[in-house]
């Protein structure tokens, strides 16, 4: 019996492993130097950790003030060829990164930027999840 409810608590973490990471989704993100006032706050200070979306999950001002966790992946060109610091970051979506302009799913505050990858890197891979 300890056997048969062992192999089911190992079979439900695996389970729970698999099915968190295929709820990340993938994209690129680049940063920005210069706030101006956002979208979604105007001037309102809201941190450092922030982020402007792009139009598909901005979704006309759905996703303001909601946040994502993101992680580098991997390089985009040859310049920095493993760019990524292996930290994650949670960024709130304070702005819309608008096309054709955006050149990112996400276009993060340099600070953010910066955790997860080398900004000499200026546009990498990602995965985020909304948390």
């Amino acid at each position: 019996m300890a056997n048969k409810l062992s192999a089911v608590i190992i079979m439900g973490f695996a389970i729970f492993s698999l099915v968190s990471v295929t709820s990340a989704f993938s994209g690129t993100a680049t940063y920005y130097t210069v706030y101006t006032p956002s979208a979604c706050y105007g001037y309102e200070d809201e941190g450092t950790m922030i982020a402007a979306a792009s139009e598909g999950i901005y979704n006309n001002g759905g996703a303001c003030g909601k946040m994502y966790k993101i992680t580098c992946t991997g390089a985009t060109n040859a310049g920095v060829t493993q760019p990524c610091t292996g930290a994650s970051v949670t960024v709130k979506v304070v702005d819309l990164c608008p096309s054709p302009g955006c050149q990112g799913t996400f276009d993060l505050s340099q600070e953010a930027f910066s955790q997860i990858a080398n900004t000499n890197a200026g546009k990498v891979y990602i995965d985020y999840t909304p948390v």
